[in-house]
């Protein structure tokens, strides 16, 4: 016994209609990134500064068990 769960390739309805390209309008050509998909100068700049800040913590902190774990 079937229910609307039920359903296989086969039985999936067959009056979508069909994508024609030429109905789509074209996207115009870029030749690089414009400025507003590129992130503020100050938000790159600051994702650096976090970025080398937790890398130095990172390396004080194996610095730091590395010189008590050598007792």
């Amino acid at each position: 016994m079937k229910d609307a769960n039920d359903m296989s390739a086969a039985d999936a309805p067959t009056d979508t209609p069909t994508h024609d390209p030429a109905d789509t309008p074209t996207a115009s050509a870029r030749t690089g990134p414009r400025e507003e998909d590129r992130a503020p100068m100050t938000f790159t700049v600051r994702v650096f500064i976090y970025l080398v800040g937790v890398h130095f913590i990172a390396g004080f902190l194996f610095l730091l068990f590395y010189v008590a774990g050598a007792k």
